[in-house]
């Protein structure tokens, strides 16, 4: 793991928040939606495929994880979370990647995908502080 590097694409639009066994966790800086990047913490991997079952199988508990935190990020939001999405696209970029986005349908985009939709709304500098403490005390390492 002592090569593993995230795709710059990621640094522009997410914060890094702590390193899971398996993945790095980013939080993507959208308040229309609660959301976070997981990132396999292995170098040269584009799909699935390129992990091992073993790490197939941390990365699906890692996600399910991941979806608590993000109903967390919504309650603290104000806006509970009623679906999660979870991709793995990599059409932007090839590094592989989940994102676990919380949806509501009365979001500015439901039911469509988040993913290219629309501008970004950064949370702001306080509310992403805040953001950050909860998710490292409640989900972090």
């Amino acid at each position: 793991m002592t090569n593993f590097k995230v795709d710059p694409a990621f640094e522009a639009g997410s914060v890094a928040v702590f390193d899971w066994p398996l993945c790095h966790v980013r939080l993507q800086d959208d308040s229309r939606f609660p959301w976070l990047i997981l990132i396999p913490r292995r170098e040269g991997l584009h799909e699935l495929e390129d992990l091992s079952p073993e790490e197939r199988a941390a990365l699906g508990e890692e996600v399910v994880r991941a979806g608590q935190l993000v109903r967390d990020i919504g309650v603290v939001a104000g806006r509970t979370v009623q679906k999660l999405n979870v991709a793995a696209l990599g059409n932007v970029t090839a590094q592989l990647h989940v994102h676990v986005v919380g949806r509501r349908h009365d979001d500015e985009l439901w039911p469509d995908p988040v993913w290219g939709r629309g501008v970004a709304t950064p949370y702001g500098a306080p509310v992403l502080q805040r953001l950050l403490s909860g998710l490292r005390i409640n989900g972090g390492g």
